[in-house]
């Protein structure tokens, strides 16, 4: 067995209120658009709204039987 990282696309919902603890899009922001490929945030201070490709992942680790798997 491997022990591997998995990353996810986060579900975002327009409304949702999300903190992003690192890199250059830090601090709070809320959802105000979400699409296949671009999230829609807006900070809560300065009411300045960004459109960025999808890039938060939900990330959880687990043991694999298979790795690398096969499609």
């Amino acid at each position: 067995m491997a022990k591997v990282t998995i990353f996810r696309p986060y579900p975002f919902q327009i409304g949702q209120k999300i903190h992003i603890q690192g890199g250059p899009r830090r601090g709070d922001w809320e959802v105000i658009g979400v699409d296949e490929k671009k999230i829609k945030l807006r900070c809560p201070v300065s009411s300045r709204e960004f459109a960025w490709d999808h890039f938060c992942y939900a990330v959880t680790e687990q043991e694999l039987a298979e790795w690398p798997q096969k499609y």
